[in-house]
């Protein structure tokens, strides 16, 4: 009586989930054709495109793998442009990381000017980083730039030389990310319990202890987030870059990316070798990402 009554009742349940997998499918439906439309056929266009001979005004004309990639490797500007590529990455995260958290801190031990500061700090995210870097541009220009007459005095150009290059992109950087990741750290720090640290206090603890101690091992998830998004953002940099100094001087400030641009529209005119550095760019990206979050989350797990 009992089993005939539950193979009965198999089918209504069945049509009930059939019917909410459906609906779940719509509901994902809109975000699965923009992945689709926006990164998947764009991902299999580069592919082929790096396995093959495909310049940017003749059309396709070839399989011819595995010579884009060795000609994307050979290029006489790839080592120093990966070089510079992870000495600004390493410069941009440790910066942001740093003076995120310690924007955060500030703001939330701050009460009295709590939402001034918030705000103050936060607003330069609001601007564009292509409008950013155009302002930076004309602060930085001998001719038009507030420090015009000092560098005409002394002969010395901020962007004229590879270090002054690269630190005036930096502080442009730091200037338009570091409020943003100060609220991702104050995100982070709201997140932690207050009983944690009322236990510490009454443990004996100092706030150099307690922020050693308590605030950082709990603020791991924060920090394998942050550090992936800028990791990420700072190897794949372009715009500053190409705004600012255009690669120069002498190819100094070369990126990764400002190099795969120059491949496809400027110099060889070569899609297949860019679509291969792409490749080679996308491949460590991700194991950069996947090794980060292994070492992050396992000492989070430890």
């Amino acid at each position: 009586m009992t089993t005939a009554a539950t193979t009965a009742r198999r089918p209504g349940r069945t049509r009930a989930q059939r019917a909410h997998a459906i609906q779940g499918w719509l509901y994902a439906s809109p975000t699965a054709l923009f992945v689709g439309v926006l990164f998947v056929v764009p991902l299999v266009l580069v592919v082929a495109m790096s396995l093959g001979d495909w310049p940017l005004l003749a059309g396709f004309r070839g399989w011819n793998f595995p010579d884009n990639y060795v000609a994307a490797v050979d290029h006489r500007l790839f080592w120093e442009a990966i070089r510079f590529t992870v000495i600004y990455t390493i410069a941009a995260t440790v910066l942001l990381i740093g003076l995120g958290l310690g924007l955060a801190l500030l703001v939330q031990e701050s009460s009295r000017w709590r939402s001034f500061l918030r705000t103050a700090f936060l607003v330069p995210s609001a601007l564009g980083l292509a409008s950013a870097s155009l302002l930076f541009y004309v602060l930085y220009s001998p001719i038009a730039g507030p420090f015009a007459e000092w560098m005409e005095s002394s002969g010395f150009t901020i962007l004229g030389t590879p270090g002054g290059a690269l630190w005036a992109t930096v502080f442009l950087i730091v200037w338009r990310f570091t409020g943003f990741y100060m609220l991702l750290m104050l995100v982070g720090l709201q997140a932690i319990p207050g009983e944690v640290y009322e236990a510490a206090r009454i443990d004996g603890a100092s706030k150099l202890q307690t922020f050693l101690h308590v605030t950082m091992p709990l603020m791991r998830p924060t920090f394998a987030l942050t550090i992936v998004m800028c990791v990420t953002g700072s190897l794949l940099a372009f715009e500053q870059f190409y705004i600012l100094t255009k690669g120069g001087p002498d190819n100094s400030t070369m990126t990764v990316v400002q190099l795969m641009y120059s491949m496809a529209f400027q110099g060889q005119n070569d899609l297949g070798i860019a679509g291969a550095l792409s490749v080679i760019v996308l491949i460590a990206l991700v194991v950069i990402n996947v090794f980060q979050l292994r070492v992050l989350r396992g000492g989070e797990e430890s």
